[in-house]
């Protein structure tokens, strides 16, 4: 193993200390095995229901534990902070119960729900800045500030306090239950992991630890497989909670030497599990909430008769985002299909389409159609939903060998993109 500079690494005291800190400010939430799971993997699968904390993550932990250790002529200025959501609402509660000014400084593009969230629990004591495209954007800005106005800086994940914090949720998990084979955790900028990994590094060295991060922003997995931090040049943003360029500096050695492993997950595959969660359970994740259950898929060989936890990070889902989830769950799954379909310009040619190329459950979903100035054909775009992926190429056949199959956009990101 390369050496990547473990220089700190959070106490069993420290986060005791921080676990009393936090009474009568967290829930320590439940700890409960979900039936529908346990039997799909032939498993006993255990979820940590994060989502269930005042606001609604386990952001809170971090967030208060710094901010109240923080000595006061250092908060003359009052505290700032960058985030993409949870981390806001967790510093927005501490200043409101601390009765502390704070300035919280939040991507552009995050959903609207989490703003009003942040606003709500921080209420007359904090102000939000919405700037930049990404978590890091908003980051360097909130920087600037606090390098200007002397504002104390509240980082969401590379803080010892903060680590220490989130460390607590793996006090809880081993309160509740004796013994775990595997942890599964959603990985961002590392902190829940360093803090729970101090945590079982002494109290329960056999459990394997698995990180996992979204497919479009691997930055703790590309790290840990070079031995050294690295920076992403671009991210998906989607998994908003979890999407960042470039992970801790106190919190990459940590993770690179106690983390079993990070395996990383599509963001449609993610949306099929939030889907999946809601349907079945009715439990509400945000797209990072629903990271650990996304990678049972991975280690389903592995976890099998073994006792698994998942920590269930977030809850802080904006509903205007349904559609674009159910969307990227249908494309993930091979059920949504787009396609331009060569219509022969003709009366009765999207009849026979209809009779002789779709198949009973077989839809519809979009259809887009401009008449051009060609005598025999008239492209259109169109969406169709099917049944099962296996179902495709039969329905291919059949639109070649009657002429209608002009392209099949799914392959083609770009084009496909600017269509929808």
């Amino acid at each position: 193993m390369q050496d990547t500079g473990l220089t700190y690494r959070a106490t069993l005291n420290s986060i005791r200390e921080a676990q009393e800190n936090l009474k009568g400010i967290i829930n320590q939430t439940p700890l409960m095995e979900n039936l529908f799971l346990s039997e799909e993997f032939d498993a006993e699968i255990l979820l940590k229901r994060e989502d269930l904390q005042p606001v609604r993550s386990y952001k809170i932990r971090g967030a208060y534990n710094k901010i109240s250790s923080i000595p006061e002529e250092e908060l003359k200025n009052g505290v700032v902070c960058a985030s993409a959501g949870n981390h806001a609402q967790g510093v927005a509660y501490a200043c409101q119960k601390l009765r502390i000014n704070g300035r919280i400084y939040m991507p552009a593009p995050t959903p609207n729900q989490k703003i009003h969230q942040v606003k709500m629990f921080g209420k007359e004591f904090i102000e939000v800045v919405l700037t930049g495209d990404t978590f890091d954007d908003s980051y360097h800005e909130a920087l600037e500030y606090s390098k200007h106005r002397g504002a104390a800086f509240v980082h969401p994940f590379d803080d010892e306090k903060v680590i220490e914090g989130q460390g607590t949720v793996g006090l809880e998990i081993l309160e509740d239950t004796d013994h775990i084979d595997y942890l599964i955790l959603p990985v961002g900028g590392g902190g829940l992991a360093a803090g729970i990994c101090a945590v079982f590094s002494e109290l329960s060295p056999s459990t394997k630890i698995i990180g996992v991060e979204p497919e479009g922003a691997p930055a703790m997995k590309n790290s840990i497989e070079k031995g050294a931090i690295v920076t992403l040049p671009e991210i998906d943003k989607f998994v908003d909670g979890a999407a960042v360029k470039r992970v801790g500096e106190k919190t990459f050695p940590i993770c690179h030497e106690y983390l079993d492993r990070v395996v990383s997950v599509p963001e449609g595959k993610i949306c099929t599990t939030i889907l999946r969660l809601y349907n079945h359970d009715a439990i509400v994740v945000e797209p990072a909430g629903a990271l650990s259950v996304s990678a049972l898929d991975l280690l389903k060989d592995e976890i099998k008769g073994k006792r698994v936890v998942c920590i269930i990070s977030g809850s802080n889902n904006d509903i205007t985002r349904t559609e674009e989830i159910r969307e990227r769950s249908l494309l993930y799954e091979g059920l949504k299909h787009y396609f331009i379909i060569n219509f022969p310009q003709r009366s009765g040619a999207l009849k026979e389409f209809l009779a002789n190329i779709l198949e009973e459950g077989q839809d519809i979903v979009h259809f887009e159609y401009h008449k051009k100035n060609n005598r025999d054909f008239g492209p259109a775009v169109v969406g169709l939903v099917i049944q099962k992926k296996e179902d495709l190429e039969p329905l291919l056949d059949r639109m070649k060998a009657r002429g209608f199959f002009g392209e099949y956009l799914n392959e083609k990101p770009h084009l496909f993109e600017y269509i929808l």
